[in-house]
């Protein structure tokens, strides 16, 4: 059994945890989860971070003691993590006795490595960030890059770390060891900086009170962003050199957002070294969540409401579309209209609606379960495929490629759907054909099991959901093909994604009563004769490829297969659908509609599809022959 430790950062408690906190949380709960699926023994450490000027600044504003004000803001963040289904194994508090207790065993063996010295100091510096700036990262304007707030001018006595000593060490292990820092945006930028020259950093505060005392020199408190990178190993027993810490340390995973990587990739390895201790194995930093193009922030009131989202959608919904529609490691604007789309494409239409219909079926033919007893046409391509998925799933949480992870397991998703389909399943429930409706369905609900397992690590509850529908009454992890007991009793139960109405979103209007008069003129107004009626070709067609337009966020550009032609059409649908999930799909088109042209780019027709708080596109209950008239 492999071990497997991840960590997040620990969040300062000066101010509530909001959706940055939550994505960083929830990339580390995806990855724990998934190697405890695949049998490894996993340890998952978050926290926060209760120490420093800013806390100390909050407490003094809220009129609390620091140490009662961190007891009442802590436990914001442990329900936020129950509130996301966070499987955190341990929730770190930097004033537990066995942080500080762990931090004075780590500062006096720095001190003792000779690496630590006393010196005066002055500079730029960031009281949000509890940092100084150094000259070559200063702006003209003298603000922070981060927070976008004036620096200010601080003098005073610290004690520094001789940083500079480990430049050429530190180039050395990031050259050997290539997957030290991901992504390599961030590895090269930290190279960069190692090439212009390390300085040596400021440890300590003389003019801040609440803090851990350095034990060689009570009079000073340890600099907050130091203290704080010790956790990682104080949560283990590392002052007891416990079992635990010798099982896990080094971490596998150290997991933040972009800004902090300096202190994690540079400091923490160089204060290891210091004291010849083992490295983590991997930094790794994803972009941020940003808010028409801003990053969120708590001193600049930029924020994400995602209670009114979970609320509106659900959690998985929401965990699904912060791992689906952000490529890791670059910036993801955060878009309701997207989550929207992303919950009724994917998750209620290709996902909810397969489980649905297979289920259906089952209950309608069979007492239970049905055995596969006649294999046939697609089975095979079938059961290949669920392998094909399993692997390539791997290989892209290996490299953090969570979108691709998830977009990996959908092929496999809309494969089912297409293979119900293609063997046209609700036509066999003959006495001659039963035993290959069987098959089919057994081999839709072993897909759907093994899917339900895919995805446990993005969003658990649904997994768990498909599972109990199916008749599982424990949650199979099991991933080789088969493993489905027939003769299970389904228990279909109400969708795992309802459709929502948005309208519960929005604040009602009142309307103004229309007058009868009005109503008739209207109704009178909007009648069409049979004969304008008939002058309408509507014709069945197939979706082969969808694209966005680019510069037009409601618009998708496809290519329809009418049977005798192929053409291009354009619909706002985009904030509805995603491109990948309408290829396949059977829609009725206007045929024969004067092309127009939209944002530059010709349509050749027009799709229907019902229209409100929400696009729902008309779709056949059945497959037909392509170009099929509708009347």
């Amino acid at each position: 059994m492999s071990k497997f430790y991840i960590t997040t950062p620990i969040y300062y408690v000066n101010g509530e945890p909001h959706a940055g906190h939550a994505y960083t949380n929830i990339v580390s709960d995806v990855l724990a989860r998934y190697r405890r699926l695949k049998g490894d023994k996993v340890y998952f450490l978050t926290g926060v971070d209760e120490h420093g000027s800013n806390v100390h600044k909050a407490a003094e504003n809220a009129g609390l003691a620091p140490q009662e004000y961190c007891d009442k803001m802590a436990p914001t963040f442990t329900k936020l993590w129950e509130r996301l289904n966070i499987s955190n194994d341990i929730f770190l508090r930097t004033t537990s006795d066995m942080h500080k207790r762990g931090a004075l065993k780590f500062l006096t063996a720095l001190y003792n490595s000779g690496d630590v010295y006393k010196g005066p100091y002055e500079g730029y510096y960031c009281r949000p960030c509890e940092r100084f700036f150094p000259e070559k990262e200063l702006t003209d304007e003298k603000i922070c890059t981060i927070h976008k707030l004036p620096l200010e001018w601080l003098e005073e006595e610290n004690y520094f770390f001789k940083l500079s000593k480990y430049q050429d060490r530190l180039l050395a292990h990031i050259h050997e060891n290539p997957q030290f820092i991901h992504p390599e945006s961030r590895r090269n930028e930290l190279l960069s900086v190692l090439n212009s020259g390390l300085e040596d950093i400021s440890i300590s505060r003389a003019s801040v009170s609440w803090g851990i005392s350095l034990p060689f020199d009570p009079e000073h408190i340890v600099y907050v962003w130091i203290e704080a990178l010790m956790n990682y190993m104080t949560a283990l027993g590392y002052e007891t050199d416990s079992e635990q810490y010798q099982t896990f340390w080094p971490a596998d995973v150290h997991m933040m957002a972009k800004d902090i990587t300096r202190f994690h990739a540079l400091i923490w390895p160089a204060m290891l070294m210091a004291v010849n201790l083992p490295l983590p194995k991997q930094i790794v930093a994803h972009g941020w969540l940003t808010k028409d193009g801003e990053a969120l922030s708590k001193t600049r009131g930029i924020f994400i409401d995602m209670d009114t989202d979970i609320e509106t959608y659900g959690l998985d919904a929401f965990r699904y579309y912060l791992m689906r529609e952000f490529s890791f490691g670059n910036d993801g604007d955060y878009r309701p209209a997207r989550l929207h789309a992303r919950y009724n494409a994917d998750l209620a239409n290709d996902l909810g609606n397969l489980l649905n219909r297979v289920l259906g079926l089952v209950n309608k033919n069979f007492e239970g379960i049905p055995a596969p007893t006649t294999p046939g046409e697609f089975d095979d391509e079938i059961e290949a495929m669920a392998q094909t998925t399993i692997d390539q799933l791997d290989a892209h949480i290996q490299a953090f490629a969570f979108d691709a992870a998830l977009e990996t397991i959908w092929e496999f998703v809309r494969r089912i759907n297409r293979y119900v389909q293609q063997t046209e399943v609700w036509t066999l429930a003959k006495p001659e054909t039963i035993p290959r409706m069987g098959t089919i369905l057994y081999n839709s609900l072993e897909a759907l099991r093994i899917i339900s397992v895919l995805i446990s690590p993005f969003i658990p509850d649904t997994a768990e959901k498909i599972q109990k529908q199916i008749g599982l009454t424990e949650f199979d992890t099991a991933l080789e093909w088969g493993h489905l007991p027939a003769d299970l009793a389904v228990s279909r139960g109400e969708p795992i994604f309802p459709r929502v109405d948005i309208k519960k979103q929005k604040q009602q209007q009142p309307k103004a009563e229309a007058k009868p008069q009005q109503k008739k003129e209207q109704k009178t107004t909007n009648l069409v004769s049979f004969a304008d009626f008939q002058k309408l070709d509507l014709r069945v067609a197939r979706i082969l490829a969808a694209e966005p337009i680019e510069g037009a966020d409601r618009l998708l550009k496809m290519q329809v297969d009418l049977g005798t032609e192929k053409r291009q059409v354009v619909a706002g649908i985009a904030e509805h659908y995603t491109a990948e999930a309408l290829v396949g799909k059977q829609i009725i088109i206007v045929a024969n509609l004067e092309p127009a042209t939209i944002r530059n780019v010709e349509s050749q027709g027009m799709i229907l599809a019902g229209s409100g708080d929400s696009v729902v596109l008309a779709t056949l209950e059945e497959e037909m022959p392509l170009g099929t008239q509708v009347r």
